[in-house]
């Protein structure tokens, strides 16, 4: 065996290599099936794209690459895999499609690189809630997570959509920062967000 082989075959050279190669299926099964095929959820879908693509290179590393990888360096191998895939799914499609921050700086590119400071939440309102479809967005993924069912045209929390808003509600009580820049002043304002919110009914609850 050439020293060229040699260096190729040697574990931590094919070790890249074979995770470069899921990078790369991962990006293409993700750009077919945001191009060709029906997604309810964003994140659900690129972690989907991102298990498939780890199950196929798994069936490459078991049936192609006998040598020179143990069993037990092949399960680490697909689960770092499918870890690097989470963390795509997450930072990548995910935090685009979600992310506000993303929309303040493409709505100041369309306005021609700025707006009024005093503009902005009104612009959150009128703009970014109808061009983004945020409620239809929000409501379809609820709706396919499991965490709320819409019933006579009145939106409940299932069982497992109330234990997820309570452990939400605890860490953001309690471990989320207490002194966090806004508006250049530090706050605790979003530890308890309803803190300020109108007490009783406000006319919407369902009956």
């Amino acid at each position: 065996m050439s020293a060229a082989s040699r260096f190729l075959a040697s574990k931590p050279v094919l070790a890249v290599l074979l995770t470069l190669a899921y990078a790369l299926l991962t990006i293409v099964i993700y750009l077919v099936h945001a191009r060709w095929f029906p997604i309810s959820v964003v994140l659900f879908s690129a972690l989907f794209d991102a298990v498939l693509a780890a199950a196929v290179m798994a069936v490459v590393l078991w049936l192609q690459v006998p040598r020179p990888f143990t069993g037990f360096e092949k399960v680490l191998l697909v689960a770092m895999w499918i870890v690097g895939g989470y963390a795509f799914a997450i930072t990548g499609p995910t935090v685009l499609d979600r992310s506000l921050s993303f929309y303040i700086l493409e709505k100041l590119q369309q306005r021609g690189g700025g707006v009024r400071e005093d503009a902005v939440a009104g612009i959150f309102v009128s703009e970014y809630m109808a061009e983004f479809r945020l409620v239809d967005v929000r409501l379809t993924e609820q709706l396919e997570a499991g965490t709320i069912v819409i019933e006579d045209g009145c939106v409940k929390l299932t069982p497992k959509g109330d234990r997820l808003a309570s452990i939400s509600r605890f860490i953001r009580t309690n471990l989320l920062p207490k002194h966090r820049l806004l508006a250049g002043e530090y706050t605790d304002a979003l530890v308890d967000p309803f803190a300020n919110s109108p007490k009783g009914p406000m006319g919407y609850e369902c009956e």
